[in-house]
Order: structure tokens, then C-alpha cells, then sequence
């Protein structure tokens, strides 16, 4: 009976409306690469971020993620991800952030990483 009133619940979420309609151009300057993240942290005086070194195969960068609600920084270190490389540098609470890890949520509501399903996948190869 819980799985089924689960089942009813995810059924009726509301979804966010579509974006606008891209072109390919457009998406393929997106460049997401597999990464992993080597260190995590707590951002001092804040609820929701973490500041993540994260290792892209291009090179190990900073990036700041609102994802410590969910996440303890324990649980996430070593965590195969999905991160987009070439997002423009964004300052956040004095900190730089050089990139996005992707997530989405799950039919509980809880954030998810959008993460390569092959462990194996070696940081810095496309994701398309």
C-alpha cells in the first residue's frame, strides 16, 4: 500500500514546463565531461553549498554546488559526476566557481547526481 500511495504521489508531481526550443548549435557548445570529486567542504556561514575540487581530466577546478542540504561532504568524495566544463567562472560567496556538477531529483524530491552509469568511464570524457 506505502509503495503504491509512493507511486501515486510521483505520478501526480507537477512538471516544470519546457524550456524554449534550442538549436544543435546551441547544445553543442555545451561541453560536459565525466569527473570525480577529489575533496568537498562545508562553505563557511551557509546552509546549502559546498566547495568541491573536482577532477575534470582536463585539470582539477573549484566548483561551488548548493547541494549540502542533501549531501555531507564525506558522502560525496569519489563520486563519479557529470560536470559542465566550459560554464563561464561565477563568484559565490567570495568564491570562484569554475563549473557545474548536474543533478536532478528523484520522485522523493531529493536531489540526484546525473552521473555516468559505467564507474569505469575514465574523468574528461564527452558526455553528448
Amino acid at each position: 500500500l506505502t509503495a503504491s500511495k509512493k507511486a501515486n504521489e510521483a505520478a501526480s508531481k507537477t512538471i516544470d514546463p519546457q524550456k524554449p526550443q534550442i538549436s544543435y548549435e546551441d547544445f553543442s557548445k555545451l561541453d560536459m565531461r565525466v569527473g570525480t570529486i577529489l575533496e568537498a567542504e562545508k562553505m563557511p556561514k551557509t546552509k546549502k553549498l559546498l566547495v568541491l575540487k573536482v577532477d575534470t581530466g582536463i585539470d582539477t577546478r573549484t566548483i561551488v554546488s548548493g547541494i549540502a542540504e542533501t549531501f555531507s561532504p564525506e558522502e560525496v568524495i569519489g563520486k563519479k559526476v557529470t560536470v559542465l566544463v566550459n560554464l563561464a567562472p561565477r563568484s559565490l560567496r567570495g568564491v570562484e566557481s569554475e563549473g557545474m556538477i548536474l543533478m536532478t531529483e528523484n520522485n522523493e524530491g531529493q536531489l540526484v547526481f546525473v552521473n555516468p552509469s559505467n564507474e569505469d568511464a575514465s574523468n574528461g570524457l564527452k558526455i553528448s
